[in-house]
């Protein structure tokens, strides 16, 4: 049982990541430290965004607009981290992060 616990808290973890990835990509690319025109970034980037945008989208409907700020995936995170402490918690197959 503790091997599936890990394994879904690995694919936990590597969602937190791309989530973190997708976020720091999306402001290099508003400041133009990366552009898009470039083909490997701009796969990177789309990949990254239909991979996450499932999940943001509806805490974005739910979030109140704060101007140009976007709060979801702080709030995305911080459900990943809940989530994974508490099925390793449930299961009793080690600590969280």
């Amino acid at each position: 049982m503790c091997s599936i616990v890990e394994l879904v808290a690995s694919v936990v973890m590597l969602y937190f990541w791309m989530i973190l990835i997708q976020v720091v990509m999306s402001w290099l690319v508003v400041f133009n430290v990366i552009n898009t025109q470039n083909r490997f970034v701009y796969m990177v980037g789309d990949f990254l965004h239909k991979i996450t945008e499932p999940a943001l989208g509806p805490i974005r409907r739910i979030l109140p607009s704060l101007g140009g700020i976007d709060l979801s995936p702080v709030v995305l995170i911080l459900l990943l981290v809940f989530l994974q402490n508490f099925i390793r918690e449930v299961s009793g197959c080690g600590p969280g992060f």
